[in-house]
């Protein structure tokens, strides 16, 4: 399903639209607008190490945030599939940026949670386990 980087929209409940702004539609370089609430962002493949990692920076997000990328990591288990979604946030290296990156890291931590649940839930329709 991450591997159909175009349909995030189909399965995270927090993601409106999703189209590609590239030719590309697999691998590094890759890049589609999100539209999640009023905010479209920009996401661009920078690792695709199918089946097991796809790591994305964001761009669209307040200019106080310098960068922003979100890795998915998938590892094997005996019963399914071990799903981490690891949020790097750069704000700077100041105190008051510092600050600033826990704040947004809590609003991203909060829409990976949603989007970690909506892939559960894609998977459990396809009568698939993660």
């Amino acid at each position: 399903v991450l591997s159909e980087f175009e349909v995030i929209s189909s399965w995270a409940p927090n993601v409106e639209h999703s189209c590609f702004l590239t030719e590309e539609t697999s691998g590094v370089g890759t890049t589609r607008r999100v539209q999640v609430g009023r905010s479209a962002l920009i996401e661009t493949v920078i690792a695709w190490e199918e089946p097991h990692t796809l790591s994305y920076s964001l761009k669209g997000l307040p200019p106080v945030v310098r960068s922003v990328t979100n890795t998915w990591r998938l590892e094997p288990t005996e019963d399914g599939t071990k799903v981490r979604l690891i949020t790097d946030i750069d704000a700077g290296p100041r105190p008051p940026q510092k600050l600033i990156a826990r704040i947004v890291g809590r609003r991203l931590g909060a829409a990976s949670d949603e989007m970690l649940s909506g892939l559960v839930a894609h998977l459990g329709r396809r009568g698939q386990r993660p």
